[in-house]
């Protein structure tokens, strides 16, 4: 685990960065769903609905493009 965290490493902190800025539109949603939930139900099911999609496609099709 040490090694895994050692500054000559850097390759792996652009990838966990990549990832997480790929990530970060459907944690915000998913966030926001939670938050809506009780007040307005459809929306956050839409919510749910769009990061679900987003996750899918970003890290299926666009995330095999870009490798």
């Amino acid at each position: 685990m040490i090694r895994f965290l050692e500054i000559g490493n850097e390759i792996i902190w652009v990838i966990l960065g990549i990832l997480l800025l790929a990530l970060a539109p459907a944690i915000i949603m998913t966030i926001i769903g939670f938050v809506m939930r009780k007040k307005n139900p459809k929306a956050a099911k839409v919510l749910f609905i769009i990061s679900a999609v987003y996750i899918i496609i970003g890290l299926g099709f666009c995330g095999i493009l870009s490798f």
